[in-house]
């Protein structure tokens, strides 16, 4: 078709020329640019051929004597072969500048492609992962058929598809001698970084550059040793948190176990020596001993529940219940912490919907809550409980009118074993009670949440989902 098409622009030139009376240097000139459009758009065949047809129509219909092939006038010979020799020269250049503009966009195209590459691989940061999608990474971006991988420290290959078409020996030799290799229709690179080598990849199905796979291997290695960073630093970090939370653990069992301790000796020491004591005495040397001993145990039993929390070894036994049904048994249980402030319950909660939540977990989340709004609270202030409905949500809040918690303890006070800068001397307690709340109510699929000023007291609050049943009734 393209030759049918150099034939017939041969021809409509030839007739332009003759009809518009055009002399021998113009149509020569249109020749040459029919010339130039086919070099530069279909390449150095058809050019050639159009050169070759332009020269022979030229000769035979331009140059006298006309209607012959034959040249008898030496500066016709002159023309002609200037002329063929332009055209030629002409077809050549435009090739090249043709070749050169497709080269361009194809080397702007593997760029485009590597910087896609790149940013894929830059969204992983787990090795294994990394490895499990390198291979279709590679196979979306450049549109190749088959790809595989494998890693120095790693036994297994990692390949897109799974039928994937490599020579697993080749491959490892790659990984071995860090150098690329080309057998049987599929380019073998390894993935480097700097001198050393990191793993190995295969890619068939389409021919790519050598600086292309180059780019690619360099672009991969960096990427698995990002990923080996990332999960060494992250380990380091574990570590570090470990020891920040073994140290705070050893800070607060030296704290709060020392103080019941103490009592528990004082009181059985006073006993055993054989003082002369009264009735009511002992009695108050076994109370100490008694509620001390209680205390203690209550310290152990909350350092394993958070134990269980944080390993998920525990299950939620959701029912539908009235909110007060966990509130009024909670008051009982912190009416220790509470006995010297007035709580105020500042919502009707037998209009309320009932709340989709474990009953006993959610009593110890509200008792935590009250526990710690009665110990940071000034004695004789009080404490108000209410719960709201927004929306399918229930948020029910602990307000109390305490020294408050700044900014930036607020996003710390719910981490375990942590406690208030300023008042971590002045109230017992381990830490523990927000940490514990915070992880129940999140396992209810809440959120629970602090709102303070200092000077202002805080507001506590958490929100569960309500019952959609009970809203249908």
């Amino acid at each position: 078709m393209r030759y049918t098409v150099v034939v017939a622009a041969v021809a409509l030139i030839t007739v332009l020329a003759f009809r518009l009376h055009l002399n021998s240097a113009t149509a020569g000139l249109m020749f040459i640019f029919g010339v130039l459009l086919a070099s530069a758009y279909w390449g150095l065949r058809y050019a050639v051929a159009l050169a070759l047809c332009g020269a022979a129509s030229f000769d035979f219909f331009f140059l006298p004597p006309v209607g012959t092939f034959t040249i008898n006038d030496t500066k016709n010979w002159i023309a002609f072969i200037s002329f063929l020799v332009t055209a030629l020269v002409a077809t050549k250049l435009g090739d090249q500048a043709r070749r050169e503009t497709e080269s361009a966009k194809q080397r702007r195209r593997e760029v485009e492609r590597l910087y896609a590459l790149s940013q894929r691989l830059l969204t992983l940061e787990n090795v294994m992962e990394l490895l499990n999608a390198l291979p279709g990474f590679v196979r979306d971006t450049f549109a190749v058929s088959d790809v595989a991988v494998i890693a120095a420290d790693h036994a297994s290959i990692y390949r897109s598809p799974m039928n994937a078409r490599f020579d697993e020996k080749v491959l490892r030799s790659a990984l071995l001698r860090g150098e690329p290799v080309a057998e049987g229709g599929i380019a073998y690179v390894p993935l480097r970084l700097g001198m050393r080598t990191v793993g190995a990849l295969s890619v068939s199905g389409k021919e790519l550059s050598r600086e292309t796979l180059d780019a690619i291997g360099s672009l991969a290695g960096l990427a698995v040793e990002r990923a080996r960073a990332l999960e060494a630093l992250s380990k380091h970090r574990a570590e570090q948190e470990h020891e920040r939370l073994r140290s705070a653990l050893l800070d607060s069992v030296t704290h709060e176990f020392r103080t019941p301790l103490t009592s528990i000796k004082a009181s059985v020491t006073t006993l055993l020596s054989g003082a002369n004591l009264d009735d009511p005495g002992k009695r108050d040397l076994l109370t100490v001993i008694d509620e001390e001993t209680d205390r203690l145990n209550r310290l152990v039993g909350e350092a394993s529940e958070m134990a269980q929390l944080d390993a998920g070894m525990f299950k939620l036994e959701l029912k539908p219940h009235d909110m007060w049904e966990a509130l009024q048994p909670a008051l009982q249980d912190a009416k220790a912490s509470l006995e010297n402030h007035a709580v105020e319950v500042g919502s009707d909660y037998g209009s309320l919907p009932k709340v989709l939540m474990d009953l006993q977990r959610i009593r110890e989340v509200l008792m935590h809550l009250l526990e710690n709004a009665g110990k940071y609270s000034p004695a004789g202030t009080p404490i108000k409980v209410s719960s709201e409905v927004q929306g399918d949500w229930m948020m029910t809040s602990v307000a109390d009118r305490g020294p408050g918690i700044d900014s930036f303890e607020q996003s710390l006070i719910f981490e375990k074993f942590y406690r208030g800068q300023h008042q971590r001397y002045s109230a017992p307690g381990t830490g523990m009670g927000l940490a514990i709340a915070k992880v129940i109510v999140e396992a209810h699929g809440g959120t629970l949440g602090v709102v303070s000023q200092l000077g202002s007291g805080s507001v506590f609050s958490f929100r569960l989902p309500l019952d959609k049943s009970s809203l249908a009734e």
